[in-house]
């Protein structure tokens, strides 16, 4: 099902050379959309970058990225029911199930699909406690198929789904009550997250020389500062090296992911939170970029009736 490309060595890389090979199960017609956006420009091909991710991801990686999600969770997982909605490389499904939770991974794009399962492969082969499937958080068939869960995880996702507002509120009928809602939304920076909106549209519609032009060019505008700061200090590339170690990226495919990720939606933080309250969620933890690029990250919880009436009196 996966080709390693052969340029890697060890077939390190995994690469779907055709959307099918990565056996869509959330249905064909979403495959084909996908792929339609994408031969459009109107879609940046996730799953490429992730699948090329994949050759760096190593037991440090791994480590980190538990740490990273049991911080911010705040409790252990061992036991629950997590969905990695539009799960990516899969990492952090990988890192659900070694906590000990029944995860249940799924995509909009078909090579993403197959990062996942590639990693199930490598850790947890044939394991009936993960699932992978390929569909969208924008099918409302789909996630009714689903049920409920215990934590609902999407990490930096559904600001590219071309329909923001619509995912966030799919994503909260997936939480079981009681539950937890793990959200990270790109930060709105004003008129700086419209011009980052035309550089990404444009990159999408690009040429691969000229989209790799796109990313050295942002590399320098958003890296010459701390890379100076690392001269000055007599620590080169050190802050390069170090980006995204916490939650166990990688500064590189990072910074493609951020040129190349298109559709591409903003919101505040205020307006997330106004947004998940009017919904019975009480805010648990907040993480923002104080203004900068980046995600702010929300853990929220679905309090049960009981314990909302409760906390009234």
């Amino acid at each position: 099902m996966l080709a390693a490309d052969p340029m890697e060595s060890d077939g390190a890389v995994v690469i779907i050379r055709n959307m099918y090979d990565a056996e869509p199960t959330g249905g064909r017609s979403t495959a084909i959309e996908h792929l339609r956006e994408v031969a459009a420009g109107d879609r940046f091909e996730f799953g490429e970058n992730w699948s090329r991710f994949l050759s760096v991801i190593d037991d440090d990686r791994i480590r980190q990225a538990e740490l990273s999600l049991s911080t911010m969770l705040g409790f252990p997982l061992a036991g629950k029911s997590f969905i990695d909605v539009g799960s990516g490389s899969g990492l952090f499904s990988l890192v659900a199930r070694r906590l000990g939770a029944r995860v249940h991974s799924f995509d909009y794009d078909a090579k993403s699909v197959a990062c996942a399962r590639e990693l199930r492969r490598r850790y947890f082969t044939d394991d009936p406690l993960w699932t992978v499937e390929q569909g969208s958080v924008l099918d409302p068939n789909y996630l009714a198929s689903l049920g409920k869960f215990d934590v609902v995880y999407s990490w930096g996702v559904l600001h590219h789904t071309g329909a923001m507002w619509q995912a966030l509120e799919n994503v909260a009928g997936l939480v079981a009550e009681g539950g937890t809602l793990f959200i990270a939304i790109y930060n709105d920076q004003g008129k700086f997250s419209r011009r980052w909106t035309r550089l990404k549209r444009f990159y999408n519609r690009s040429p691969k020389p000229v989209r790799l032009v796109c990313v050295f060019g942002s590399c320098a505008v958003l890296w010459w500062r701390p890379l100076l700061k690392d001269l000055l200090h007599l620590r080169p590339f050190d802050s390069w090296r170090l980006a995204g170690r916490a939650r166990g990226m990688s500064a590189w495919w990072d910074a493609v992911d951020w040129v190349g990720g298109y559709p591409f939606e903003v919101a505040k933080p205020e307006e997330i939170f106004d947004f998940y309250h009017k919904r019975g969620f009480v805010l648990e933890r907040l993480r923002t970029e104080g203004g900068s690029l980046g995600c702010n990250e929300f853990v929220f919880n679905k309090s049960d009736h009981e314990n909302r009436s409760g906390s009234r009196e």
